[in-house]
């Protein structure tokens, strides 16, 4: 936390005890530091949702764009597979969409708001400080004219300087106890206030990933009649690919 550093009118009386302001500086330490963790998670849940849309729209895309093969034209059986691998990502997009939009209600939004409370937290503390320097200047002020000679303008000035110096003492002292008081309640509702959200974050996910297993699991019945294991078809996909090698318009000179 920054203080105001300047020593000018600094009493000799110490006006806020070290326990105090130890107290003080960590609670506001541990607000400082939620409210960059906060921001953070708004920033890369925001980032993850957005990724996560591009994906959905770049496979529906590419299947989009096998569909459109020419090939489609000639082999009723690649044009089959295309139709049901298209038809699996635009679910799958569908799907995609929704999650988002959940986890933007229940997530990513109140992550927002949250947020949005610190800046009012900060100035409360700010009007403190610039309320804690008042009250350090004033009671420097009463201290010099308790060390001068008791005459009676002196006396007269150090009654008008303990009667600026009582409202500003009042004020800091209201200020200093609310503050102590609600800062750790502030940081202890973070639990309260974000574990529904993570709750909805987990149960779209699963929501989602069940029916992704679902969609997938058809799409592989539907396209994988012969039932081939991925090393049956690395195997077949490269006696495929020799073949195409032995052409004479792709031998190497």
């Amino acid at each position: 936390m920054s203080w105001i550093p300047f020593k000018i009118g600094q009493p000799k009386k110490q006006i806020v005890s070290k326990t105090v302001e130890r107290d003080f500086e960590r609670e506001y330490d541990k607000l400082q530091k939620l409210e960059d963790q906060t921001k953070k998670l708004h920033k890369d849940m925001k980032k993850s949702t957005e990724a996560d849309l591009a994906m959905s729209k770049a496979a529906v895309k590419i299947s989009a764009d096998l569909l459109s093969n020419p090939l489609c034209e000639q082999d009723q059986a690649f044009l089959d597979s295309m139709t049901a691998l298209d038809t699996a990502m635009r679910r799958m997009d569908a799907f995609n969409q929704e999650k988002v939009n959940q986890i933007q209600k229940t997530v990513v939004d109140p992550l927002k708001k949250y947020s949005s409370v610190f800046p009012s937290l900060n100035m409360a503390v700010k009007r403190r400080e610039q309320t804690l320097q008042d009250y350090k200047r004033l009671q420097a002020k009463v201290e010099k004219y308790e060390e001068k000679e008791k005459t009676g303008p002196v006396m007269v000035k150090l009654h008008q300087a303990k009667e600026e110096l009582r409202p500003v003492k009042d004020d800091f002292e209201a200020k200093n106890k609310q503050l102590l008081d609600e800062m750790p309640k502030f940081y202890q509702s973070r639990i309260d206030y974000f574990q529904p959200s993570f709750e909805a974050l987990i149960r779209a996910q699963v929501v989602y990933f069940t029916e992704m297993y679902k969609i997938f699991s058809e799409l592989t019945d539907q396209i994988d009649q012969a039932g081939l294991t991925d090393e049956q078809r690395e195997r077949e996909t490269e006696a495929k690919l020799t073949e195409l090698r032995a052409l004479s318009i792709v031998a190497d000179d």
